[in-house]
């Protein structure tokens, strides 16, 4: 297994760092975060521009062919730039699933919108009363002629207050749980923004009487466990390196802030307490990331990775949240407040590590499989 990045990767992290830190430094993350479309279409244009939005996507579908690890390397930078846009969602989620579930013509034409930065999506998933496990998808889709009629709620569809489409789950009563294409200003779909502790574009969305043709499937009519499964796997390493990204900068933010911040006519770094506290940090980010670049090469070279991600996003979850915690102890009161960085990288713990999976989902996950199949299987 080849650890070592390429040319072409090392100037892909270049750019994108250099992108960051002159289009989006975090004063204007704060701003992007206070408007009311939680992103800003500019930068999101010139992400495109950059094939970000299709780096991952084959060439014949307009993207550019690249492997899963340049993807980790964008998502990296974005964690650590805290960059606020639909790329989670749109790119890596609703991306993946139409990758690998969509039609030629669906692929063909939705992967080219995704690639272009014209088109973005949102996937509504989770309802009131579900959990991580498909079985409580309990949203149905009633069969009707050549079309299926959704009505329910779903909440924490991120993003969909600017998508133009959504990918909705829901149980088809002929068939069971089902993906399907719905345009988000269909008659009937009512989307809401959420209060959420990251600012980030949490979103209910209400269907009632919703139409959707039945050629706007997509995969299977019931074959949506296998595609999000398929999906998650690779969206949790995803998600993952975005934390890493944000661990590394919180450390590299925290440390500067403890070398400057003097009480007692000395810099805070030089007592024995803050240095146990960065020590540990560093530990916790190095575990994560060496796991992740691991896991990353073990995708590029198509070996089973499903297990490697649950425990990735387990370790990931609990490093992300002990280390922008401790930042947030050295940096004192003014820690919580807007108008310190670190506060940016702390709201996002606890929603961080619910998406694609809790700690304790993925902590499951790995005992069902080391307890069926032994140690071996990792």
């Amino acid at each position: 297994m080849d650890l070592d990045f390429t040319s072409e990767q090392n100037m892909l992290r270049d750019a994108a760092a250099k992108f960051f830190q002159n289009e989006c430094d975090y004063e204007k993350v704060k701003k992007i975060e206070e408007s009311a479309e939680g992103y800003s279409p500019e930068l999101w244009q010139k992400v495109a521009e950059l094939g970000w939005t299709g780096l991952i996507f084959p060439e014949q579908y307009g993207g550019y062919g690249g492997s899963f690890m340049d993807l980790v390397i964008i998502q990296e930078e974005i964690g650590k730039a805290v960059f606020p846009s639909p790329f989670f969602s749109t790119v890596v989620q609703c991306g993946l699933l139409i990758l690998e579930g969509g039609t030629e013509e669906q692929k063909t034409e939705l992967l080219g919108r995704i690639s272009d930065g014209s088109l973005i999506m949102s996937l509504a998933q989770y309802e009131p009363e579900t959990d991580y496990s498909y079985e409580s998808i309990t949203m149905p889709a009633r069969p009707e002629k050549d079309a299926y009629v959704l009505n329910g709620i779903k909440l924490f569809a991120m993003d969909a207050n600017i998508a133009e489409k959504l990918i909705v789950a829901a149980r088809a009563e002929d068939a069971g749980l089902t993906l399907f294409l719905v345009e988000a200003k269909a008659p009937g779909v009512k989307i809401t923004k959420l209060p959420y502790v990251s600012s980030e574009n949490a979103c209910e969305v209400v269907f009632t009487d919703v139409r959707v043709p039945k050629k706007d499937i997509l995969g299977t009519p019931g074959g949506a466990c296998d595609l999000l499964e398929k999906m998650y796997a690779k969206a949790a390493v995803a998600k993952a390196a975005e934390m890493s990204g944000g661990c590394q900068a919180a450390i590299d933010m925290t440390a500067k802030y403890a070398r400057e911040r003097e009480q007692y006519g000395n810099p805070i770094g030089g007592y024995q307490a803050i240095q146990h506290f960065m020590a540990n940090m560093l530990l916790s980010y190095d575990t994560l990331n060496n796991y992740l670049y691991r896991v990353t090469c073990m995708i590029d070279e198509g070996e089973d990775f499903s297990r490697d991600a649950s425990a990735l996003k387990a370790i990931a979850n609990e490093a992300y949240r002990y280390v922008t915690e401790r930042a947030v102890k050295i940096h004192g009161a003014i820690g919580t407040t807007r108008e310190a960085n670190i506060a940016l990288f702390y709201r996002r713990a606890h929603p961080f590590s619910m998406s694609c999976g809790s700690t304790a989902y993925h902590y499951e996950k790995v005992a069902q499989k080391l307890l069926s199949e032994g140690l071996g299987s990792f």
